[in-house]
């Protein structure tokens, strides 16, 4: 019997960012060319479903900077590490969020859902 998270999995679209990788061997997966923010705003506008980052924090400065993200889901997991990476560089511009839904899970977990007003910097230009 098939996992039915593997079937929904290798049934959906996907996109992978990659300098190296051309052929990605996975079903229903596109490799994105080179000027990212038109291909990532491309896919977005041929969508009406939502479009997922997972697993980089590079390629998702590089789309908040394109003005690109609509909506943040950020996790705050009761943690203390010390040190790490930063979502939030410095040098990028001002972003004003609305808080629209807030989740806690069993384990403390809080995930907070943030919008981006239309135009998505609010707090002035980031240029």
């Amino acid at each position: 019997m098939k996992d039915p998270a593997v079937a929904a999995m290798n049934a959906m679209p996907k996109y992978v960012a990659s300098r190296t990788l051309r052929d990605p061997g996975w079903a229903n997966t596109t490799v994105l060319g080179e000027d990212l923010t038109a291909e990532v705003g491309r896919v977005k506008a041929a969508s009406e479903e939502e479009t997922v980052v997972l697993g980089s924090g590079g390629l998702l400065g590089t789309l908040i900077e394109a003005g690109l993200v609509d909506e943040y889901r950020l996790l705050v997991v009761p943690l203390i590490l010390g040190s790490g990476k930063r979502l939030f560089t410095d040098g990028m511009g001002p972003r004003a969020l609305t808080l629209t839904a807030t989740e806690r899970t069993p384990s403390g977990v809080l995930i907070n859902t943030y919008r981006c007003p239309a135009g998505g910097w609010g707090l002035g230009s980031p240029r």
